[in-house]
């Protein structure tokens, strides 16, 4: 199995386009997390200049790892990417959580209980990084975009072998969500009788 995990950061706040629409927002850096048969991988990363060198790695997964991925990052990466990037087979942890707890809980304190590890910024400043443009500010926004993705990784990989993952309620309560990350089974295909 070819997996990918990504996460995209962008170049405007959404108080700044129309209709809320994440598809004007702009991609400042993709980053990508890809592994086969679940070895080692690589991280590579890709400015919006360099973006088309990246739907190759794309279009040869067979699960594409995100989160939040379904709302936000695929509609922000739509203006640059093939019309089959969509319909690629996207894994979105998010939207598994929700439907498993019932409301949306952050990739940060799913991370915190579950990882015992934080997100290293925030995506205000990786905006603030990409319209600052200096040397130091775009490493930054790429070692952020970097570390997300492999917060993403360890996440899903946990969530895949224990069958759950934890976050830290209102109540300062930890709980346990029950997802199931797995591979859909195969179903059998049915034969046709000769007879």
């Amino acid at each position: 199995m070819f997996e990918v995990v990504f996460d995209c950061e962008t170049q405007k706040f959404f108080d700044t386009v129309e209709e809320f629409d994440a598809s004007k927002l702009g991609v400042s850096v993709l980053s990508l997390y890809f592994r086969e048969n679940g070895k080692d991988g690589e991280v590579r990363s890709f400015w919006e200049k360099d973006l088309d060198k990246a739907w190759e790695i794309f279009q040869k997964a067979d699960r594409i790892i995100g989160f939040n991925s379904i709302n936000f990052d695929v509609p922000v990466l739509s203006p640059y990417a093939p019309s089959y990037f969509s319909k690629l087979p996207h894994f979105d942890i998010l939207a598994h959580v929700r439907e498993s707890q019932g409301k949306r809980v952050s990739l940060d304190a799913l991370a915190k209980a579950t990882l015992g590890m934080s997100k290293t910024d925030t995506g205000e400043n990786a905006i603030l990084y990409w319209q600052k443009g200096d040397r130091e500010s775009l490493e930054k926004l790429k070692k952020y975009c970097e570390a997300d993705v492999l917060i993403t990784r360890d996440l899903y990989d946990f969530g895949l072998k224990n069958g759950y993952v934890k976050f830290v309620d209102f109540w300062n309560e930890t709980r346990e969500v029950k997802v199931d990350f797995s591979y859909p089974k195969e179903k059998p295909i049915a034969q046709t009788s000769f007879f």
